[in-house]
């Protein structure tokens, strides 16, 4: 009897590192990379190429790493910071000076045949450093909000330049909701917005100048908000109109300078049929595909648009399209189904966690995770002009694999050392 105690507790000891994982959260990322090699391997049928388990064997890579991940302690890595940050923006910069070149950005580094794109890893760097300047000072001032900008430039200028545009916008995305989570005004988050929102407004190609009405009620509207969420009502009313008139002028002046085939990639998502044989190509072959997908789908590896590589670049930007087409609409929900029940589990782990730094990477993956989710199925879809956002565990793409995997195993470890309820 007293053996079986003693081999009871040692059982148990040895389950003590995994008691608290989350095994949803390793799951769902699992199924969902098994579905996009399937998907790569179907859009690659006919051209020869093994992208599919490659997708695969990096993706067991990236699982072993985000279990041993899960079983160290996350909060030693506050004292790691700055070292992070530096090790972020010199990778950023290593491109710059010795990167190789590919689809009209300079965004990878060769490491012994072995492309890696650094602006993908720079994405938990960023995590990691908001997430530990915002533990020791929440956002609830304008001078903290301040520096947390300012440290976000750096890397955002660096990734800006490369140019990775669609990266720019996920700094973008993961610096907002953490500011959100660690108690800024949301008032001001969405001044802070506003000048984006501002220029797209003024520059807008609406009949009847409907574009120059919308843009005066907004810029009238940021005026009223900066009036009663800033701590100086006149200066925050004063500076919410002045940012929104000079942000549209300048936005004119570089939609001016721009070239007809790079505004055609920004509003041609409006409009495809524009264009219907070069920039609004893409866009209307995914939305056929995915159309012709039905309820169920025409069978894996019976989709038309697919197998005859009617859409470019489907293995990565555009696969969504090629589960719409051969799953249908049933087997894209079932993708969608996934994503949430992944963000939930992120934001209740986010909320439960034992400190903010925990809270705020699990906070910092979610909108990271989440924004990549809606901007990529709204560009297959047509609802947003294609950016090059990959679908998280579904495209294909080596580093953000390993990224989304590497951001996972941190989030486990906020899960895993939280602390255990007694009863």
């Amino acid at each position: 009897m007293l053996q079986r105690s003693f081999r009871r507790m040692a059982w148990k000891s040895r389950l003590r590192p995994w008691q608290n994982l989350d095994w949803l959260l390793f799951a769902l990322p699992v199924i969902l990379t098994l579905l996009g090699g399937t998907a790569i391997r179907s859009a690659e049928l006919y051209q020869g190429k093994t992208d599919w388990w490659q997708h695969w064997l990096i993706g067991g890579l990236g699982l072993v790493l985000a279990t041993a991940i899960a079983r160290c302690r996350y909060d030693g890595l506050i004292r790691w910071q700055w070292i992070v940050y530096a090790a972020t923006n010199l990778s950023l910069i290593a491109v710059m000076v010795a990167g190789t070149a590919g689809l009209g950005a300079q965004r990878w580094i060769n490491i012994g045949g072995f492309y890696v794109q650094p602006s993908e890893f720079a994405k938990i760097g960023i995590i990691i450093t908001l997430a530990a300047l915002l533990h020791r000072q929440t956002a609830d001032t304008i001078p903290a909000i301040a520096k947390t900008m300012a440290v976000v430039a750096v890397p955002w200028v660096l990734v800006f330049l490369q140019p990775d545009l669609g990266t720019s916008l996920v700094f973008g995305a993961i610096t907002l909701g953490m500011l959100y989570w660690a108690n800024a005004n949301p008032g001001w988050i969405i001044l802070m917005l506003s000048p984006i929102v501002s220029m797209i407004l003024f520059n807008l190609p609406l009949p009847f100048n409907l574009s120059l009405i919308l843009w005066l009620a907004w810029v009238v509207a940021m005026g009223i908000l900066g009036w009663l969420t800033i701590p100086l009502p006149l200066f925050g009313a004063f500076g919410g109109v002045v940012a929104n008139l000079v942000s549209a002028g300048v936005g004119h002046l570089m939609w001016g300078l721009l070239k007809d085939y790079q505004k055609d990639r920004l509003i041609l998502f409006l409009d495809p049929d524009k264009d219907p044989l070069g920039g609004g190509y893409h866009l209307i072959q995914s939305r056929i595909a995915i159309g012709a997908g039905q309820l169920w789908g025409r069978g894996l590896n019976q989709g038309t648009q697919t197998q005859l590589s009617f859409i470019p670049e489907q293995h990565t930007d555009f696969i969504f399209s090629a589960i719409g087409e051969e799953l249908g609409f049933v087997g894209a929900l079932i993708v969608l189904i996934a994503f949430w029940l992944l963000c939930l589990r992120l934001i209740l782990i986010a909320q439960t966690a034992k400190d903010n730094f925990g809270s705020l990477l699990a906070v910092g993956v979610f909108s990271m995770i989440m924004f990549q989710v809606i901007i990529n199925i709204s560009m297959t879809i047509g609802l947003a002009p294609v950016t090059g956002i990959p679908l998280p565990w579904i495209s294909y793409g080596r580093s953000a694999l390993l990224t989304n995997f590497i951001a996972i195993g941190l989030v486990e470890s906020v899960a895993n050392h939280r602390r255990r309820r007694k009863y």
